[in-house]
């Protein structure tokens, strides 16, 4: 009987379960979208990135990734990267430009042909994808037509799907640098959908098919939920650092702190900042169009700095150093080819310059001060110094002097003084001063 009733209890409880669970599954089996965005110079920080991002939708079985870009353009390799990661990715990707005003230039073209199904808001472009050289130089005729025709076989090849007017385009935006607003690209087939937001473009995408991995498949997001996967702080961190302008305030904050440093050894803070904002500086370097001749001229600059302080010229090197400095950080970035986002900003490379450069003409102030200044160690600095006689001075006796008693010596023909008579250090004997009645 008792076992009866606990197998009856056992069975309602089981029964009770699977009713509540009903609910909670059909929740987790609706559709999903990942959602990812990234604004910002294609890197290999985005790369990474998209990389995780596909991880994650490929984890949860979502329905689709919609990889939200906005972007001027970036490196050759981090761009074949996501290319390939995009091709190969088991959740389709679905490159959608946005916001509004936002822009898939240079890179970000190929990146957005390379999704399965892609996307532009309103008022946005694509295109520009002409190639420059790795220092952003123009490219000699050979190697341009060699680049030019890799990245236009590949344009051709992402966009064969979409008809020869789209192929077309792809190829004239990378050989003749030719950019095409939305609406343009979606009548020529470039992109699948104009979507003013996340919301238009799932409704649109409902009941579209995609090509995944060579197989079609359907997508069923009319009642997806999205997901939204942030960039991290890492990944935030290294997307910083290839900003022109920040690079330049690294390598100044960096070499001072480094200068600080070495001038004044001990105190490790400075040092410990020198070291993480160069190298920091270090990785921007790697990644963005440098021309290394400015970086010859930062590196003179600084260089005057020093011999300025180490052997004043009343700041001609000083106003030399900030010259150099100038030039250098406009040398650095601002070449006429390199990409207008990639360009440092003209005030602020002035203002920072300027700024550094008070900074070191102050400290060769203090050095020069510091070199005439009278000597204040040692016997010397007791001369001319006064005090005030605790004995009798008769012609010997004890005076104080800045806190100390020493033996002092009374100077020429006076016969005495008496204690506390104010005195003045004449100059020091061995162990005694010699004193005379203060004026």
């Amino acid at each position: 009987m008792v076992k009866k009733i606990v197998f009856l209890v056992w069975l309602a409880l089981v029964s009770f379960s699977m009713v509540l669970s009903q609910p909670a599954h059909a929740q987790t089996s609706s559709p999903q979208i990942v959602v990812l965005t990234a604004d910002g110079p294609v890197t290999p920080a985005m790369a990474q990135y998209l990389a995780r991002g596909i991880k994650i939708a490929e984890r949860q079985g979502a329905e689709a990734l919609i990889f939200q870009l906005n972007t001027p353009g970036g490196g050759v390799e981090a761009m074949n990267e996501m290319e390939q990661m995009i091709l190969a990715s088991t959740v389709p990707v679905i490159v959608y430009v946005s916001p509004s005003g936002a822009m898939a230039a240079s890179a970000g073209t190929i990146i957005t042909l390379a999704g399965q199904a892609s996307a532009m808001a309103p008022e946005t472009m694509i295109g520009a994808a002409s190639p420059v050289g790795s220092q952003g130089e123009n490219l000699g005729t050979t190697e341009e037509a060699k680049v030019k025709n890799a990245l236009a076989a590949t344009a051709r090849s992402l966009t064969e799907r979409r008809g020869p007017t789209a192929v077309a385009l792809a190829e004239d935006t990378i050989q003749n640098a030719v950019a095409a607003s939305s609406s343009e690209a979606l009548k020529a087939g470039l992109v699948d959908f104009i979507a003013t937001d996340l919301n238009d473009l799932r409704s649109k995408l409902d009941g579209f098919t995609v090509t995944v991995a060579g197989q079609p498949v359907t997508l069923h997001t009319a009642n997806a939920s999205f997901e939204t996967i942030n960039i991290s702080f890492i990944e935030e961190l290294l997307l910083i650092v290839t900003d022109p302008n920040i690079v330049f305030l690294l390598i100044t904050i960096g070499v001072q702190a480094i200068i600080i440093e070495i001038s004044s050894p001990g105190g490790w803070v400075a040092g410990f900042i020198g070291v993480i904002c160069l190298g920091l500086a270090t990785y921007g370097l790697g990644i963005l169009p440098v021309n290394y001749f400015g970086l010859l001229f930062i590196v003179t600059s600084f260089v005057l700095f020093i011999l300025d302080i180490k052997a004043p010229t009343h700041g001609g090197l000083t106003a030399a150093g900030v010259g150099c400095l100038i030039v250098g950080a406009l040398v650095l970035f601002n070449t006429p080819v390199t990409p207008s986002f990639q360009h440092v900003s003209v005030p602020l490379v002035i203002g920072v310059s300027v700024v550094s450069g008070g900074i070191f003409f102050v400290i060769m102030m203090i050095a020069v001060r510091a070199q005439r200044a009278p000597v204040r160690t040692g016997e010397e600095s007791m001369i001319g110094r006064a005090g005030i006689a605790r004995t009798d001075l008769a012609p010997n006796g004890s005076v104080q002097v800045g806190g100390e008693l020493w033996s002092a010596i009374l100077e020429g023909d006076t016969a005495k003084l008496p204690a506390g008579t104010r005195i003045e250090v004449v100059k020091v004997d061995g162990l005694h001063l010699i004193v005379r009645k203060a004026e």
